[in-house]
């Protein structure tokens, strides 16, 4: 049995990116409380890498305030069950212009466990040809670069990037490398 069981469930609110919802639960105990929850569809998370560098984009993150530089990534809501592997070619495309002639699944990750119930998955894009990117109106800001391992890894360091879902796609990315 889980710890914390649902009693009721209502949507507070809703776009086409998310739906946030408020439930009453119950816990082992007995004891009451209230959840709020966002619940988005899975995201995929694209390393592009071309042996030696990564290609990242740059964008500015309304609710930071900041231009973030991160892997490619996002969701298909109107697409909520578009296989993984699909979303992650279409997002590596729209964002960068980057096709993979190569597509290798490196895990899951959860977004926001303690708020959301998105998940992410991981693809390592490899053998890369360039075409343009086909963005859409919320990225037109969005910058794209190559950066050498040192210089990502700098980037981590002195808090240049800290986007949580890159960070956990690196580790994953060392992690098949180590299993390797």
């Amino acid at each position: 049995m889980d710890p914390v069981q649902r009693v009721s469930s209502r949507e507070v609110y809703r776009n086409n990116w998310m739906t946030v919802r408020e439930d009453a639960v119950r816990r082992l105990d007995g004891s009451e409380g209230i959840y709020a929850v966002v619940d988005k569809p899975t995201c995929a998370v694209i390393i592009p890498f071309d042996g030696a560098r990564f290609h990242l984009v740059e964008q500015f993150r309304y609710p930071l305030g900041l231009r973030r530089w991160e892997f490619p990534m996002g969701t298909a809501p109107d697409r909520a069950d578009l296989p993984a592997h699909e979303l992650a070619a279409r997002e590596l495309r729209e964002e960068t212009g980057l096709r993979a002639g190569s597509m290798t699944d490196l895990g899951v990750t959860d977004v926001a466990p303690g708020i959301s119930s998105q998940r992410g998955r991981v693809f390592l894009a490899t053998d890369l040809t360039q075409g343009e990117a086909q963005r859409e109106v919320e990225e037109q800001d969005m910058r794209t670069a190559w950066f050498e391992l040192g210089e990502f890894e700098k980037m981590i360091a002195t808090g240049d990037i800290t986007d949580a879902q890159t960070l956990a796609a690196y580790t994953l990315l060392l992690m098949r490398e180590r299993a390797l």
